[in-house]
């Protein structure tokens, strides 16, 4: 679990009592970049919409955030589409997810750095391995239970939440009429051991085998926070599409005796 530096209030101040200094202003702010965490990537005026301020109220924090380095812009391109301008939409920087609290990784990087000197690669895989078999105990009773694989995956992302993953999932394909298959994905906002798994891109593998056996399937990752992605995407199959295709229209043609080739 990761020991956040934010305070984040949880009412929903109205832009107009948002003060312009202090320590109130700060705490916003901390809203503002707590909100990028959980949803990002999203736009400002989606960031207005969930916090209650004016568009006018979030850009400000946004740029002040910005110039602290601790949110950036992504262009993204419309997902449904794919046409048109992409869309401005803010994530949390590497300095922002340092922010959200990685104490004492420093200190686990050179220990593992220096194991792996001393007992070779395999001992450094086999500490990840621990790590994530204790992690998939403790998540293995909240998805025991549950039949359905997008279930699974939903309770999957709550129990990573709990954890300080800041975790969701969301469903691919349903609306698409092209698309045979149906997915979900799994989505991690935030890695308390972001910049190690950096150095030691084992512990990303052995977290994806555990998601492998909690839901059941194969699931593939998509990208990663450690190796540059806004967040951590875990591809989960769900099933085949069941959206109606539109029949292919077929035209019979009568060949009369006559036509017929000799």
């Amino acid at each position: 679990m990761y020991s956040s530096n934010l305070s984040v209030p949880v009412g929903d101040a109205p832009a107009h009592n948002i003060p312009a200094t202090g320590e109130a202003e700060e705490r916003t702010r901390d809203r503002v970049l707590y909100s990028v965490l959980e949803d990002g990537p999203v736009s400002a005026a989606e960031l207005g919409e969930r916090l209650g301020f004016t568009p006018a109220a979030v850009r400000r924090h946004l740029d002040a955030l910005s110039k602290q380095g601790l949110v950036e812009v992504k262009l993204v391109a419309n997902q449904r589409t794919g046409a048109g301008r992409p869309s401005r939409r803010y994530v949390l920087s590497h300095r922002g997810q340092t922010k959200m609290g990685n104490d004492y990784l420093d200190i686990a990087t050179d220990a593992l750095a220096e194991l792996g000197r001393a007992a070779g690669p395999a001992a450094v895989e086999a500490f990840a391995s621990r790590r994530f078999a204790a992690m998939e105990r403790r998540y293995r009773p909240a998805v025991a239970d549950i039949e359905g694989l997008e279930e699974r995956a939903e309770a999957l992302s709550e129990a990573l939440s709990a954890d300080g993953f800041v975790a969701s999932t969301r469903k691919v394909g349903a609306d698409s009429p092209t698309a045979t298959m149906l997915s979900v994905q799994l989505c991690q906002g935030h890695c308390p051991i972001q910049d190690l798994a950096r150095e030691f891109p084992v512990f990303c593998e052995m977290e994806t085998q555990a998601f492998s056996r909690l839901l059941g399937v194969d699931v593939r990752r998509l990208s990663t926070l450690a190796s540059g992605g806004h967040v951590c995407t875990t591809h989960v199959p769900v099933g085949r599409n069941q959206t109606p295709q539109r029949a292919e229209k077929r035209t019979r043609i009568k060949i009369t005796k006559q036509e017929r080739p000799r």
